[in-house]
């Protein structure tokens, strides 16, 4: 017997299962907030060297502001002063010529910075002056948080596989929860680096374990529903994100500000069931019975409460022994699901890297920071609609393909279109952004239906180690620009191109049913 049939029996998709996906809603709210919150706490002001050591020499003190800069530091040639340099000695000539400075000595800005906080009141970068050879620091606060991410999806994949989703969720929210407030009152740059690793490893528990808990309790013909919904829930974040940054323009309110909502995930995880699915799963068949007659009552089907007998229920699985404990290893251990787990782990890779690569780089395209993001996150809304079309007539595969291929061409087309043309430029990264952000959808669907029941959490505990893996790379990818200005273009685009080919080799899972055991993925090979 499969479990899909106890869900036909009790209404695989009522009043219960929509709880679930309300509930899933409210706690991942604030994930796209954390994942987005670098491109406005760690954002570079415009800056130069501080002149104020000069303010009482001389002939400076006469001068105006205009003026002081003029001799001081070095005009760009976009005409605005240098962020990095100015000149080892006032240039007073230049009040009455600026024609010949050439030969004039210049240095690294000796008292630190100036920033202008039109934009943002304060940032990491005006807070801890990271910029200019400091710049590498600054990516790195994105590195490290999803450094954390990386290692925090392997930990709560495999902890969820053994003790449960529901008790790992609850442990999510309110350990990301105190570490991001935290973080939000550091005093150095370590200690916040620290903390944000931290509560990017916390954090991380809150997708993983919702998305698998939703796909656990819904039948076949809604999966693809419930796999956009849990996608919508980010676009919301994200489009809503983009306000309250705009609105709070102090990075430590705006960490602080995004991470409340986690209290009301607190209040409302005590309606969250645990997965029947993995409670049969692990031979706990009481406790299911127990969640299986609470979703039919609320799911108006109490005719159907005398099927969920323990005998009945003790069939669904039989091929392998309940009272074992599964662990990463039995990723690789047969080989089919090693196969399996090298193809999801590189795809998983490829969407992410593409996906994070293109929502990091929000300037340059002669647009407001806020309106860029706020742009990105709205194209997301009719992508995922069409994504949800696509998952019942093409199905996963095509779909994932499709998606990848086209994030590629709207990359390789950015390359090659001059800079000049800002706005044609603005487009095709919104269109490439909406297909990466497709592509997103349908993974992590896709995924969840391609691992059997036993070790599906700690298979996307991995994927989303994998992912992260990506994504904490990406920044590092974008400083390449300073090698050649599109090179972090063509490498994204690389990568969304390998990302298809390697989707086409994973089978099709629409209309099929979910597998339960790694002997169900052996055998269907």
């Amino acid at each position: 017997m499969k479990f899909e049939n106890v869900l036909a029996d009790i209404n695989g998709f009522g009043r219960f299962q929509i709880m679930i996906i309300v509930i899933s809603f409210i706690g991942r709210f604030t994930l796209p907030c954390h994942f987005m919150l670098n491109n406005f706490i760690a954002a570079v002001p415009s800056h130069h060297c501080d002149i104020s050591s000069l303010d009482d020499v001389g002939i400076f003190m006469n001068l105006s502001q205009t003026e002081r800069l003029l001799v001081t530091i070095p005009v760009q040639q976009d005409g605005t002063p240098s962020s990095c340099q100015m000149f080892q000695e006032p240039q007073y000539h230049l009040l009455f010529n600026t024609s010949h400075i050439t030969d004039v000595r210049k240095v690294p800005c000796q008292n630190g910075w100036v920033y202008d906080n039109t934009t943002f009141k304060s940032t990491l970068t005006s807070e801890w002056d990271l910029v200019c050879d400091r710049r590498g620091k600054n990516k790195a606060t994105a590195t490290i948080f999803f450094v954390g991410v990386m290692f925090g999806a392997m930990a709560f994949g495999s902890l969820s596989d053994r003790y449960g989703r529901r008790i790992m969720l609850l442990v999510s929210y309110v350990s990301g929860m105190v570490f991001a407030v935290a973080s939000a009152f550091s005093t150095s740059y370590v200690m916040f680096m620290v903390l944000r690793f931290l509560t990017g490893f916390c954090i991380t528990g809150i997708v993983i374990v919702s998305a698998v808990l939703s796909v656990e309790w819904v039948d076949i013909e809604h999966r693809k529903i419930v796999g956009v919904i849990d996608s919508l829930s980010w676009t919301f974040g994200n489009t809503v994100f983009s306000l309250i940054a705009y609105f709070v323009n102090d990075w430590r309110r705006l960490i602080i500000s995004v991470t409340l909502p986690l209290i009301l995930a607190i209040f409302t995880w005590r309606w969250m069931p645990e997965s029947a699915r993995w409670l049969i799963a692990n031979g706990k068949l009481e406790q299911a019975q127990i969640y299986l007659k609470n979703c039919a009552n609320m799911n108006r089907t109490e005719e159907s409460i005398h099927t969920l007998e323990i005998e009945t229920l003790s069939t669904i699985v039989t091929t392998e022994k309940r009272d074992r404990t599964y662990s990463y290893l039995d990723l690789i251990r047969t080989p089919e699901m090693r196969k399996l787990a090298l193809r999801t782990g590189i795809l998983w890779f490829c969407v992410a890297t593409t996906f994070y690569g293109i929502s990091f780089k929000i300037t340059g395209f002669g647009l407001n920071i806020y309106l860029t993001q706020f742009t990105y996150a709205l194209i997301e809304l009719p992508a995922k609609l069409a994504v949800l079309y696509l998952l019942e007539k093409i199905g996963r595969r095509h779909t994932m393909v499709g998606t990848l291929l086209m994030a590629a061409i709207c990359l390789g087309i950015n390359i090659v279109i001059p800079k000049e043309m800002s706005v044609a430029t603005t487009v095709v990264a919104i269109i490439g952004k909406g297909f990466s952000s497709a592509s997103f959808a349908t993974l992590v669907l896709y995924s969840s239906e391609l691992y059997p029941t036993v070790v599906r959490q700690n298979g996307m505990g991995y994927n989303s180690f994998m992912a992260r893996f990506g994504v904490a790379v990406a920044p590092m990818i974008l400083l390449l620009d300073e090698v050649w200005t599109e090179l972090p273009q063509v490498i994204f685009c690389f990568v969304a191109v390998l990302g298809g080919i390697v989707a086409r080799t994973l089978s099709e899972t629409r209309n099929r049913c979910l597998p339960e055991t790694i002997e169900d993925i052996e055998q269907k090979q």
